[in-house]
């Protein structure tokens, strides 16, 4: 028997394909794991039992012979069971697998079934699956448990919401979708894109989708594509062993094998290059990585979260980024909304990041007056929370410890001149009179510098009066073609 948790309560496994030997095989791997194991040879058999007993995870070939496996599967999600279901698929049918996961799997296999990953997979799918209540507990409440929240359900912020996604700070209705959407793909094992603006919070996003998995317990690795040089992807991401290169003293072990039994999170994923791009499309594919200089392939036990400011699709179509891979990152999507789409959450956001930034700092927690949030929503904020952070940071340095004094940026500042005309003159003598000194007086190299031509800056020289070397009357030589009007 292999070493792996033990096995809540003698969990009930149900097994479904129509091949005799290999529906032999596992139930015998799975008894000696030590569940309890029912089997169907076909979708009514399979039916009957899920009819009559509940389960902890159902086991179950794609293609059997009354129909997809993909059927039951949505008549079990339409029922909202309880029950992880683990679909099989034939082997390079990826298209049939992503189909499977953003049809409610928890996971899949690929034929032939690696009986090593097929503990592991059963295993997770075990691990936290919730049985449904009994019918009379079910009517004192009211409410079908059904293991995860349906989207459509509003998600309560009370007190018992997990830790991570309390760390959301908002209850603007865009943000509760965020939420419900964590929840609700939290239970299962399908890959998750999270698209956004820059400074929205993916990264927090990504970590509360693993903190409300059966994976929480495991690590949170968090990679920057990036940040990583080129000729490093292949050793960063799948380890190397001793003297695969140069300096290479010891084997190192690479983020998939870091991340085992937990959440791998691939930000910013739209900057890798096409060349790494293929090889992580295999590992995720195979659920296997061959380090640099290895022979041999190591399987892993990752879930896949990756992030991008980037429209995938726009790359995708530019030929920057694999459609196949797009594909298979992208099955549940989580769509971070920028500030501008919730500024009704910057008075909470505002307190909790003052609140942190003052307990980081030491200096008390100042008033958040009505003033300042009104400066603050007029904002565009074009970098997102990461720049209402920076911004508030400034301000609590800058404060009197007391109240918060915002000062708008200094575009913001420009005193409305009396008369424009006069305003835009002086401005733009300034700049002129500048670039002609630092050029020499060469008014060919300052119309270059300024974008000018040469006829261009003769005229505004003459318009605005500049003395220059040698011409003591600007308007000397200027003629009416020399109006760029």
């Amino acid at each position: 028997m292999s070493m792996q948790a033990p096995v809540p309560q003698q969990a009930r496994i149900l097994v479904i394909d129509d091949e005799p030997d290999l529906r032999t095989l596992y139930e015998l791997t799975l008894l000696r794991e030590g569940y309890r194991v029912e089997a169907a040879g076909d979708l009514l058999q399979a039916r009957q039992q899920l009819s009559e007993n509940r389960f902890d995870a159902v086991i179950t070939d794609m293609r059997l012979p009354d129909g997809l496996g993909l059927e039951l599967l949505r008549d079990m999600v339409s029922q909202q069971r309880s029950e992880r279901c683990v679909v099989i698929t034939a082997h390079g049918s990826a298209e049939n697998a992503v189909e499977a996961l953003k049809a409610g799997a928890f996971d899949y296999l690929t034929k032939p079934v690696d009986l090593k990953q097929f503990r592991s997979v059963v295993a997770s799918a075990v691990q936290g699956a919730k049985h449904p209540a009994p019918a009379s507990e079910k009517a004192q409440r009211g409410t079908p448990d059904t293991g995860i929240a349906p989207l459509s359900l509003p998600l309560p912020m009370a007190a018992d919401t997990p830790l991570i996604l309390q760390k959301l700070v908002g209850e603007s209705a865009v943000m509760r979708a965020v939420k419900s959407r964590i929840v609700k793909v939290a239970g299962s094992m399908a890959p998750v894109l999270i698209q956004g603006e820059s400074g929205t919070g993916k990264e927090l996003v990504a970590r509360a989708v693993h903190g409300c998995s059966h994976r929480a317990a495991g690590p949170f690795v968090a990679v920057n594509c990036s940040a990583i040089p080129e000729n490093l992807l292949e050793a960063e991401f799948f380890g190397a062993r001793k003297g695969a290169y140069t300096g290479s003293a010891q084997d190192r072990q690479g983020y998939f094998q870091a991340a085992k039994g937990g959440t791998l999170f691939l930000d910013e994923i739209g900057d890798l290059p096409l060349a790494m791009q293929s090889k992580l499309l295999r590992a995720i594919q195979e659920r296997t990585v061959r380090p640099l200089g290895s022979a041999q392939e190591d399987p892993v036990d990752v879930r896949i979260v990756s992030a991008t400011h980037k429209d995938l699709v726009a790359e995708v179509q530019a030929g920057t980024f694999r459609q196949d891979l797009y594909y298979r990152l992208n099955v549940i999507e989580i769509h971070v909304p920028a500030l501008r789409e919730r500024r009704e959450d910057l008075p909470d956001l505002c307190k909790a990041l003052l609140a942190r930034i003052c307990q980081e700092s030491g200096f008390p927690v100042p008033d958040l007056t009505d003033s300042v949030l009104g400066q603050l929503r007029a904002l565009p904020f074009n970098g997102n929370v990461r720049e209402l952070e920076n911004t508030l940071h400034r301000a609590v340095a800058l404060g009197d410890g007391s109240e918060l004094h915002f000062d708008a940026p200094a575009e913001e500042q420009v005193a409305i001149p009396e008369n424009l005309q006069d305003y835009l003159d002086r401005q733009e003598r300034s700049i002129l009179t500048k670039v002609l000194l630092e050029n020499g007086f060469n008014r060919t190299a300052a119309a270059a510098r300024l974008g000018l031509s040469l006829r261009q800056i003769r005229y505004r020289i003459a318009r605005l009066n500049i003395v220059t070397p040698g011409n003591e009357d600007p308007a000397d030589g200027l003629d009416a073609a020399d109006d760029p009007a």
